[in-house]
């Protein structure tokens, strides 16, 4: 089959219209239909059916688009593979990263990488669920910065560093003024928490039952600026990530951070990615940067 005319059944299938792959492609209008009409003949049924001025795909074109996608993606993969081979200073890296991190340790490994590889690009995916990873040998993510380690024998996980959890208040809260606390002494005080989605979450929980309490949940929140937000109001405390040597958390205008004695109160950040999925150069080398700076 020609991938040219998979390509158009690909965009009209996502909604672009006839006249606007016509436009785009530079290709007549009664080409392009009748290119798709050749298609739906190699395939032997009805890909597409018209509703109103748009056409629709049929239950056959949803299952055939579904390859159809797989194949394309994985040409354009090879393509790329041959133009980063021809000149690896460039190319592209899908990073994923948990959002916590997407403020501070992320720009800092971009930056810093950057200097000596200012060609090579990024595309950056937030985790919407942290405690689920988007490495997959299947996948399309080359590397993923998480605090979730995979399981055994999945997925390569490299630790980085290591970061403090402190007890986050507000600056005229009773505690503000301490040096540390045991988490147990917060056990009755109103706490600002993230969703269950977040790997912060998971932490908090189980220090929370490791302290023997179980927490007074007054706000949850979508993100940590905001969390901070809600410490600073005086709308309850929270556990936050701080900063450790070499890295910078944001921090927030009336907020204070105490440290927690309990030595469970960190947290590992390591470097994620799939031994079975080969990584193209540009990954590759920031694959290398990244672990040569947790080294260094």
């Amino acid at each position: 089959m020609d991938t040219t005319v998979l390509r158009w059944f690909q965009q009209v299938a996502d909604g672009t219209s006839v006249t606007d792959v016509s436009a785009l492609e530079r290709v007549s209008q009664s080409g392009v239909s009748r290119a798709l009409a050749r298609l739906e003949d190699e395939v032997g049924t009805p890909l597409l059916r018209r509703s109103g001025r748009s056409l629709r795909m049929t239950r056959a074109g949803a299952a055939f688009k579904h390859h159809v996608d797989v194949v394309l993606h994985a040409l354009d993969d090879g393509l790329a593979a041959v133009d980063q081979v021809l000149d690896p200073e460039t190319g592209t890296v899908t990073l994923s990263f948990q959002p916590s991190l997407g403020s501070w340790l992320v720009p800092e490994l971009l930056a810093t990488f950057q200097v000596g590889h200012p060609q090579v690009r990024f595309d950056l995916r937030p985790l919407r669920d942290e405690v689920v990873g988007a490495v997959r040998a299947d996948g399309d993510v080359d590397l993923e910065l998480t605090t979730v380690r995979p399981a055994a024998g999945a997925l390569r996980w490299q630790r980085l560093l290591r970061q403090p959890l402190h007890l986050a208040v507000g600056r005229d809260h009773a505690l503000a003024g301490r040096r540390s606390v045991a988490f147990s002494e917060a056990a009755a005080l109103p706490f600002v928490v993230l969703p269950a989605t977040s790997e912060l979450r998971g932490r908090f929980d189980d220090l929370c039952a490791a302290a023997g309490f179980r927490p007074v949940v007054a706000h949850e929140c979508g993100d940590l600026p905001t969390v901070r937000g809600f410490v600073a109001a005086g709308l309850g405390v929270a556990v936050v990530p701080v900063a450790v040597a070499g890295t910078a958390v944001p921090a927030e205008a009336g907020v204070r951070t105490v440290a927690i004695s309990d030595p469970a109160a960190t947290r590992e950040i390591g470097l994620a990615w799939s031994p079975q999925r080969r990584l193209l150069p540009a990954a590759e080398r920031f694959r290398t940067h990244v672990l040569d700076r947790a080294r260094g």
